[in-house]
């Protein structure tokens, strides 16, 4: 299974650390954090990894190569940041077949792969790692809402007003619908494709989506104590 990396975020709320690099090269416990990523998908079986990048992407480019640990990297560029919807489809050329997704400033200690199971066992057209937080970070994030079933059936990005505190992590799984979701997706209120639309849409057409509880931890480090939390917890 191929696995898909966005990293062509500027990261502007983590400067001064994104000032000279991309957001995916600040270093948590001395180790940037797209190769937090990368360590966590070989193990998990991937057997290319994708990674998309626009903001500084030769920073990235050159410390990486063309492979991590023996798994080729394929590099795609988002030229314009608008959204991860749109970041999606500058992958679409090199997937054709049921893949896993990350967000490149995600850091997991957690059943990663539990969701790449269920996404194999064919019962599912997409699985997320969802996690419950406190109702007022719930904004910061897409918002799920879950049948008895464990299957989501309805996604929103960042609401001012969440109906549930159950978020989307930033590790999914998808079948290459997705795509077809993707180039549906109309602008937002915040003039991005957000990939919640896309989500949304592949429900409404009655594709099966199953929500896996956390076992574990992750940090999405979008500010500067984000990264000084995950060194902690990486270091216990």
């Amino acid at each position: 299974m191929k696995a898909v990396v966005l990293a062509a975020g500027e990261g502007t709320r983590l400067r001064p650390l994104t000032e000279d690099k991309p957001k995916g090269m600040v270093e948590v416990d001395d180790t940037p954090l797209l190769t937090h990523c990368f360590e966590q998908l070989v193990d998990l079986g991937a057997d290319e990894l994708v990674v998309v990048v626009g903001y500084l992407k030769e920073n990235i480019i050159e410390y990486y190569g063309d492979e991590f640990d023996g798994v080729p990297i394929t590099y795609a560029h988002q030229r314009d940041q608008n959204g991860l919807a749109h970041a999606l489809l500058t992958v679409e050329e090199h997937i054709d077949d049921d893949f896993m997704l990350i967000l490149g400033d995600n850091i997991f200690d957690a059943n990663l792969e539990d969701v790449v199971r269920r996404q194999r066992e064919d019962r599912a057209d997409a699985a997320f790692l969802v996690e419950e937080v406190e109702w007022e970070e719930a904004s910061r994030y897409g918002v799920c809402d879950t049948n008895k079933y464990g299957e989501i059936t309805d996604v929103v990005e960042k609401p001012d007003d969440p109906p549930s505190n159950l978020v989307m992590t930033g590790f999914y799984t998808f079948s290459p619908a997705i795509f077809h979701a993707c180039h549906l997706v109309q602008p937002s209120n915040r003039g991005e494709y957000e990939i919640s639309e896309a989500i949304d849409l592949l429900i409404q057409s009655g594709r099966t989506i199953d929500a896996i509880g956390i076992d574990g931890w992750r940090i999405d480090v979008g500010y500067p104590e984000d990264r000084d939390e995950a060194e902690k917890l990486i270091q216990e």
